[in-house]
Order: structure tokens, then sequence, then C-alpha cells
């Protein structure tokens, strides 16, 4: 067996989500429509939040934060797969593709945990104590809490990066996947990997965790202050406001949470590449449609938006 102890040379094939049968063709094209539709969904999203005065709130800067971390996620991933599959090359370098990858990914992954997990707290502070908003959601506090998802999520993504290139990689260099995860990278390894794939594991865990604790601890205040409300529209109103991040964080989470914390005897690879495909390439698409059909506020900011470009097409 080759000992390989330095890979910047070799190249490690992806083997890919797709073939070139005429169904797996189909589904490259709904791949290259989603791609397409999630980087204008999500930009447009951005640039209507920054350029609607209504919308300048931590709310808003949040979830523009959420639409950038979409944005740079299928970036990260979809082009590469495209170019892969249209040029029928499969290979991709060591040091600048899969680093890459893998600290793009896990930095964007973990990030949006703690971002979801801070428009939890905001949508609590929004509707369990509306007047006292300006003081416990403050700019400061809200910027501070992006920068801590933004950090959490890089130092993340470092570690598991320069951890997992520095292996020694002996055997088949075929990744079993469409884009270099540190799992699947792992796999190739030569040492013994025991010690690290445990850190990766509990490292995963709280990522996941901790935000989850922190959303279940928000969205129970959260419950039983709409329960104690005596209106139904106030209700309704309450349960309007949280619905879409709901949504959210259920998509996100939940296919997160099954590629990450199931047993090894119960994981396979086409079911992992299968899951990350939804939550890399087509949860991003969903995203800006769930909080802009949800929110009448988002609606309200796209339909002014509509009319002044109608009026400049006419003018």
């Amino acid at each position: 067996m080759e000992n390989t102890n330095d890979i910047m040379g070799i190249n490690f094939i992806l083997l890919g989500l797709l073939n070139y049968t005429q169904t797996h063709l189909f589904f490259f094209s709904e791949v290259l429509m989603a791609f397409l539709t999630s980087l204008m969904s999500n930009i447009f999203t951005i640039m209507l939040i920054h350029m609607d005065s209504r919308l300048c709130t931590p709310m808003y800067f949040l979830l523009s934060q959420l639409s950038l971390m979409d944005v740079m996620l299928v970036l990260t991933v979809v082009p590469k797969m495209v170019g892969n599959y249209l040029m029928h090359i499969r290979s991709i370098s060591p040091a600048v593709g899969c680093g890459f990858q893998i600290f793009f990914f896990l930095t964007l992954e973990g990030g949006e945990c703690f971002l979801l997990a801070a428009m939890s707290y905001d949508r609590y502070v929004a509707i369990c104590h509306p007047l006292r908003y300006p003081v416990f959601m403050s700019w400061q506090l809200c910027l501070r809490m992006t920068f801590g998802s933004w950090f959490l999520g890089a130092a993340d993504g470092l570690m598991q990066a320069a951890a997992t290139l520095n292996f020694s990689f002996c055997r088949t260099h075929e990744i079993d996947h469409f884009f270099c995860e540190a799992p699947s990278l792992v796999r190739l390894a030569c040492a013994d990997t025991s010690v690290f794939e445990y850190a990766m594991y509990v490292c995963c865990v709280l990522m996941l965790l901790v935000p989850i604790f922190l959303i279940l601890i928000s969205y129970s205040l959260i419950l039983a202050a709409v329960l104690q409300m005596c209106s139904n529209e106030a209700r309704k109103k309450a349960f309007a406001t949280c619905s879409s991040h709901i949504s959210v964080v259920g998509l996100f989470f939940g296919a997160a949470i099954f590629t990450y914390m199931r047993p090894k005897s119960y994981r396979s690879a086409n079911h992992d590449k299968v899951v990350s495909a939804f939550y890399t390439i087509f949860t991003p698409v969903l995203n800006p449609l769930i909080y802009s059909l949800r929110n009448s506020e988002v609606k309200g900011a796209l339909r002014k938006c509509m009319d002044q470009c109608s009026a400049l097409s006419h003018d």
C-alpha cells in the first residue's frame, strides 16, 4: 500500500451526485435552476433589506446575514459540482479545492446555527418585551451576535480543515461525495482517525445542540407569553411573526441532525449525498421564499420596489 505523506501534488476525485443518464440530466437541470434561483432570491433579499428604511431593524439585518450565508454556501459547493459535471472532470486539488470547501462549508453551516439562535432571541424580545426592544435588542448587541456567529463558524471550519488535511492519505483518492466534506475525506486517511472523528462528532453535536437549546428556551418563553395574551388577534400576529423562523429552523436543523448525529451503522454515502444536496442547494432557495411569503413587511417592501420599478419603466 502506498504511503502518501504529501498530498499537495495529488488530486482527489469527486464521484459526484449525478451520472449521465436521462433521469440524472433532468435532476442536474433542477440543481442548476435551484442554484440560480437561490443566488437571485437571496441577493435580492439582501438588497431589499438594505434599500428599504422600514426594514432597517436588527431582525431584518439578521435575515440579511442569513441570506448572505446562503449565497456563500451555494457558491462554495455548486459551481465546482456543475463545472465538473459539464466538463466530465471530477478532480479537485487537496489544499486549495478541498481546503477551501471544508473551511467555508463548516464556517457557513456553523455560523448559520448560531445566527438562527440569535434570530430566535430577537423574536423573544419582540414578543415578550416589545416596549424594551431597543434596549434588549440594541444594534450593538445585534452586531456582536452576528460577529460571534461568523467567528464561531470560522473557528470550527479552520480547525477541522487544518486537521483533516494534515492526515496522510494512502488509500484510494476517490471521495464518494459531490464536494469535499470532512467526514468523507477522513475515511480515506491511512492513519488512525478515531480520536479526530470522536472530536469532530463532539464538535458537530455542540454546534447543533447549543443553538437548538437556546432556540427552544426562546420559543418556550414565547409560547408561554402568547398563551397569556387575551386577544386572539395578538396571538395570531405573534404566531405569524415566528412561523417563518420556525420553518427555517426545522428545515436546517432537521437535515443537519439527520446527517451528523446518526450512528455510523445507519449511515450510507448515498443518503448523506442526498441530504447534503437538500441543505446545501435546496434549503437556500426556500429560506427567502418562506420569509417573503409569510412576512407582511417584506411583502410590503417588495410591492413598493415593484411599483418603483414599474414607474421607472413607464417614464
